[in-house]
């Protein structure tokens, strides 16, 4: 996972406030029986380099992906929504009009533009890499889902190269991004109704002592509802570490500079900026990571099958990166410390049962926000990482068909993922 190694290189560029960023994200993780210190030292020295060679391959590069599907909930209300690229275009300024507009509409024009042009979702392919994808498709078959995907048999659906469109600052901002989120934490996460999140990033106005009430009250909870509550809030926390690590710092005829945006970064994670709550978000980051890596492990035995074939069309390379995964996949299940999750859903039957459907309800749910985002590069990295951790829920619901695959090619397991799971699965965790 790439965020430990952007935490680290946060942590060399930060000065004095760097304390209540990271001073604070040590010793045991809530929740587990790991502790950061285990995980960062995994994560950086074995798995990582590994992960991030099998995700340039051709297998896990292209994602096929609607980007063109409207909000079910609301009517976009930016004044940079989506269309032709990666935000509508803002209202034309005629010339008449230009020496009487006011600085703040100058700026907000300035603004859309630069997110049209950063948000924009590079979509080329080869002939040659659009027809092999098509024998790919013809490849794989069919499987249940866990979340709710169409996007591979949507004619609205193309294939995305990741590698030419990686996640980083876009642009989009103000409040219909926030609005994504608020949704989401208000709506779909559990949590306490005391617990209150701001609509813009700043307006954090309580005292210590509450902010502590309201983490001891989320402590109340059940563990699946704090759980899911936990890995929407770590989810947030790397896609806004991504945001900060990849931040274009100048963009000007000569050159386009991308770098560390340390001010942004602890805008998001300090301490004081936040009211307390940054150090938890990242903590938060760590119980995610817990739960993609406890997936992995948990799926190996899929992998291993002797028909599965992460297919491209050529062999030998097929076969090379089949045994890089399985190798990924061992180490993941050599972690000592992994996250236990026999202690969800081990109540009562039918009250574990209806958790878990309520749970269910409520990440297809998110997933179906995620097309509310009017931002085409954050919708892909939004829809990929949505898809991927659920592929990690529906595994971890499914250890009794995974550990029931058949030994023959000749039967059809119960438990099946498709390219775009296994695709979005490795992908959301090398985030």
């Amino acid at each position: 996972m790439k965020l430990v190694v952007f935490l680290l290189l946060f942590l060399q560029q930060s000065g004095s406030a760097d304390c209540r960023c990271f001073c604070q994200v040590t010793g045991d993780l809530d929740d587990c029986t790991c502790d950061v210190e285990t995980v960062d030292d995994f994560n950086n020295n074995q798995l990582f380099p590994k992960l991030q060679t099998l995700l340039e391959s051709d297998y896990f590069r292209f994602y096929k992906v609607n980007l063109n599907k409207p909000c079910p909930f609301w009517t976009s209300i930016s004044h940079c929504g989506l269309r032709d690229c990666a935000v509508k275009p803002c209202s034309p300024v005629s010339s008449s009009s230009r020496l009487s507009y006011s600085a703040e509409a100058n700026e907000e024009q300035v603004d859309c533009e630069q997110a049209k042009h950063l948000g924009a979702v590079d979509v080329s392919l080869s002939k040659e890499t659009r027809e092999a994808l098509l024998n790919w498709s013809k490849h794989d078959d069919e499987a249940e889902r866990f979340c709710l995907v169409d996007d591979e048999g949507s004619p609205d659906s193309q294939y995305v190269d990741l590698l030419l469109n990686p996640e980083r600052f876009t642009g989009y901002r103000g409040p219909e991004a926030w609005q994504i989120w608020n949704s989401i934490y208000e709506e779909n996460c559990f949590k306490p109704y005391t617990v209150r999140r701001p609509l813009v990033p700043n307006s954090f106005h309580s005292s210590s002592g509450s902010e502590g009430k309201r983490y001891f009250l989320l402590h109340r909870q059940c563990v699946e509802k704090r759980a899911f509550y936990r890995l929407i809030s770590g989810l947030h926390s790397s896609i806004n570490i991504h945001l900060s690590a990849r931040y274009l710092l100048d963009d000007s005829w000569f050159q386009k500079k991308w770098g560390h945006n340390v001010s942004e970064f602890r805008q998001r994670f300090d301490s004081e900026l936040t009211a307390g709550e940054g150090p938890k978000r990242l903590r938060n980051l760590y119980f995610l990571y817990l739960i993609e890596l406890r997936a992995l492990a948990k799926v190996l035995p899929f992998f291993q099958q002797p028909s599965f074939r992460l297919y491209t069309g050529r062999p030998e390379e097929d076969q090379k990166h089949k045994e890089l995964l399985l190798h990924i996949l061992q180490l993941a299940r050599s972690f000592p410390l992994h996250f236990n999750e026999t202690s969800l859903f081990a109540g009562d039957e039918k009250e574990a049962a209806k958790l878990k459907e309520d749970i269910r309800l409520a990440f297809l749910n998110i997933s179906r926000i995620m097309d509310c985002v009017g931002c085409f590069k954050c919708r892909l990295w939004g829809k990929l990482q949505t898809q991927g951790l659920g592929t990690s829920l529906k595994i971890l619901f499914s250890e009794r068909q995974i550990e029931a695959l058949p030994a023959s090619s000749n039967q059809r397991p119960s438990f099946q993922l498709s390219r775009q799971e296994i695709v979005s699965l490795l992908n959301a965790f090398g985030r």
